[in-house]
């Protein structure tokens, strides 16, 4: 079974609340909320594969040095296993847009559950939770 590594990022803004980006139609698990990221290219570390996508997805610039790394998930789907570490980030320059037709949403964390999301995703809730 192939893995495939994917770097998500728990964007925290000033009031302590979270980024939620829902999947959209035409991709797999389209209408789950997820934390923002994507695969991992080859020859690309998990840190500058989130720089790349909030930049691409989100109109955001941030820096390695602003990525803490947080936990991690790892989850066997039908044909593949994930494997995604998930950062947290307190500061960006830009202000955050979909920039993929996404809908977006800012979630405080104790209310993260109220949000369908994929099953890789669905551990990290209480993690994030706690550590809010």
């Amino acid at each position: 079974m192939k893995t495939v590594l994917v770097s998500a990022v728990a964007l925290i803004d000033p009031d302590g609340r979270v980024l939620l980006a829902q999947r959209p139609e035409g991709k797999s698990m389209a209408g789950l909320w997820e934390f923002p990221g994507g695969k991992v290219e080859p020859g690309e570390t998990p840190e500058a594969a989130l720089i790349r996508e909030l930049h691409e997805e989100l109109g955001i610039d941030t820096w390695e040095s602003c990525l803490a790394p947080l936990t991690f998930a790892s989850h066997t789907y039908d044909d593949f296993h994930l494997l995604m570490p998930l950062f947290a980030c307190r500061k960006w320059q830009g202000i955050v847009t979909a920039q993929e037709g996404q809908q977006l949403a800012w979630v405080r964390a104790n209310q993260l559950r109220d949000y369908p999301m994929p099953p890789a995703d669905i551990p990290l809730i209480p993690i994030l939770r706690d550590w809010l």
